[in-house]
């Protein structure tokens, strides 16, 4: 297995910007090389201590679905190799968990989809009786499937921030009503798709939110992170119940740790015990081979 990788430092490409797991470099004009780091977040704040293996299982896992779900969408692959865009001393940094892709303009909205009813969706549930502006039915449980699948996006916040649910009506003024309705249908048969292979393969897909692009002619790409433990709530099937909140495979016994620990929630974040580190390792990696098998 490689060494866990924190941080990316290729010298011979443009640095770009460095998110909360990935980092950017330009490709010439008009591509990017994304490197998905071995960094966890948890409540906003980046841990110091990595994931072993974390980003290589993220990209191997959106590969995975970008080819399984092309026939929706294009997407932003170019299938050119890492290896043949950076200097030969660096190739052992981007080895396994980077991509080379088409360099689109961002749309700013988060295009979520919703099948059950947890997390942020939940506390609006619990407050409003309705998630993004949707009245759903009363007495709901957490955790509770939802009559169908909804479209519930959110406002793209500043970086260390939480993004704001928001309604379509939202979106329809971001971007205008053609593209929004095109991307929440997008996002409506990714999901089910989606969700459906899943289940066959005894993952719940409870919810998950995908990034879109446009290319120069305008058309509508799907790009960045697809259906990863990072951008979607994975339950196993056979410990799924209503009234609690599933167990998960992604980063829950770090937070369940970090709960534990006397913290603010700013940074730092306190440094993260190596059976933890490795029990969340291998969630990501039992996801991925549950999947892929």
């Amino acid at each position: 297995m490689q060494e866990p990788l924190h941080q990316s430092s290729l010298k011979s490409l443009p640095l770009i910007a460095r998110g909360k797991v990935r980092d950017m470099y330009a490709v010439g004009d008009d591509k990017l090389l994304i490197v998905a780091s071995d960094r966890i977040s948890a409540f906003d704040v980046i841990l110091d201590d990595p994931i072993p293996g974390k980003g290589a299982v993220l990209t191997q896992m959106t590969e995975f679905w970008l080819n399984k779900l092309a026939h929706i969408i294009p997407n932003h692959s170019t299938g050119i190799d890492p290896a043949d865009v950076v200097a030969p001393n660096e190739c052992e940094q981007v080895a396994g968990r980077s991509v080379v892709v088409k360099r689109l303009k961002p749309v700013l909205v988060e295009a979520v989809a919703r099948g059950y009813l947890i997390g942020s969706g939940w506390k609006d549930y619990q407050a409003t009786g309705t998630l993004c502006g949707i009245t759903l039915p009363a007495g709901l449980k957490q955790a509770a499937k939802l009559p169908e699948v909804l479209f519930t996006p959110a406002a793209k916040a500043e970086f260390g921030s939480h993004d704001e649910n928001v309604d379509f009506d939202y979106v329809v003024k971001e971007v205008g009503r053609e593209l929004a309705e095109q991307i929440r249908d997008v996002t409506l048969r990714l999901y089910t798709e989606a969700a459906d292979y899943a289940a066959s393969r005894g993952i719940i897909i409870a919810d998950t939110k995908f990034e879109f692009g446009l290319d120069e002619q305008g058309r509508l790409h799907l790009m960045d992170e697809v259906l990863t433990p990072d951008s979607s709530r994975f339950w196993p099937a056979d410990s799924y119940a209503e009234g609690i909140s599933p167990p998960s495979y992604d980063k829950q016994f770090v937070r369940d740790w970090l709960e534990t620990q006397v913290w603010d929630k700013t940074p730092p974040a306190p440094r993260l015990p190596e059976e933890v580190a490795r029990r969340t390792a291998a969630k990501y990696r039992e996801a991925l081979d549950r999947l892929t098998a």
